[in-house]
């Protein structure tokens, strides 16, 4: 850990978010092992519910995605120094149910566009997230793109650059 990054609030807290395909899981892991922080995968807390209608194509509803993002937000609030969350925290109640778990949150949006979030979650083979489902991502977004606390990162951009960009906002205390 260098001097920037001990240098940043404590506690302090990261949620890498966006639609399915962005890059959540590879830029929250690079951000997490940078800051020496543990990183907590938002996929692996689905209810097995939701991720077998995931896996027939079925888009999750609000309801679906309550218990997630209570078992999410219980998992921020017990870690008393820094961790890093992917979830794609696409509504804004979503993201302030995390917030009220965790104040001092910050959010990093990764930003993409529909045809290359489908070309990614085509090409990922295994992952229960069916590339059907891409367009209800995209319905279901609220950028967070000017509420506080949040970075929008360009998502095409390489991950070392990514991962320099956060660290160093987070260093310079998490504002745009």
């Amino acid at each position: 850990m260098d001097s920037a990054t001990r240098s940043l609030p404590d506690p302090a807290a990261l949620v890498v978010m966006g639609v399915a395909g962005c890059g959540k899981s590879s830029l929250g892991a690079r951000c997490a092992d940078a800051l020496g922080w543990p990183l907590i995968e938002g996929d692996d807390f689905h209810a097995a519910e939701s991720v077998a209608k995931m896996r027939a194509g079925i888009a999750l509803t609000d309801a679906d995605r309550q218990g997630w993002l209570e078992r999410l937000a219980s998992m921020l609030s017990a870690h008393q120094g820094g961790v890093v969350l992917t979830c794609s925290a696409l509504r804004r109640r979503y993201r302030d149910q995390l917030r009220a778990a965790k104040p001092g949150l910050r959010f990093v949006f990764l930003d993409l566009d529909p045809a290359t979030a489908h070309l990614r979650v085509a090409s990922r083979g295994a992952h229960f997230f069916s590339p059907s489902l891409v367009a209800s991502q995209f319905a279901a977004l609220e950028s967070p793109v000017g509420e506080p606390g949040v970075l929008r990162v360009d998502a095409t951009q390489p991950l070392d650059a990514l991962t320099a960009q956060v660290v160093s906002w987070l260093a310079a205390g998490g504002r745009p």
